[in-house]
């Protein structure tokens, strides 16, 4: 019996699209023409902000950037978020991991 809050399908892509919608609607401040999409990095996986349809949003957007950290942690989501134009790296944020009680 499948549940009603999880897709359909239940493949590796369709919860790649939950989670990006998820963050998405956790931080609504996000252009809609703000592409959003993970991609890893070295060793870890990082959020790609892609600001290619509204790039004169990209510094409001980064001055909110604690918020999608926040977020971004809270979802488990990467390590870091990085923004873009295109191809152009406009700059990352590194998401601190929790300090191990051990």
């Amino acid at each position: 019996m499948s549940h009603p809050n999880l897709p359909s399908d239940c493949t590796s892509a369709d919860f790649e699209k939950e989670a990006m919608q998820r963050l998405r609607t956790l931080v609504s401040f996000l252009p809609t023409d703000c592409k959003i999409f993970r991609e890893p990095w070295d060793c870890s996986t990082v959020v790609c902000l892609d600001f290619l349809h509204c790039p004169h949003q990209l510094d409001r957007i980064r001055e909110r950037s604690q918020e999608l950290i926040d977020t971004t942690q809270e979802l488990g989501l990467a390590n870091a978020i990085i923004f873009r134009i295109g191809n152009k790296f406009m700059g990352w944020k590194a998401i601190a991991r929790p300090k191990s009680g051990y």
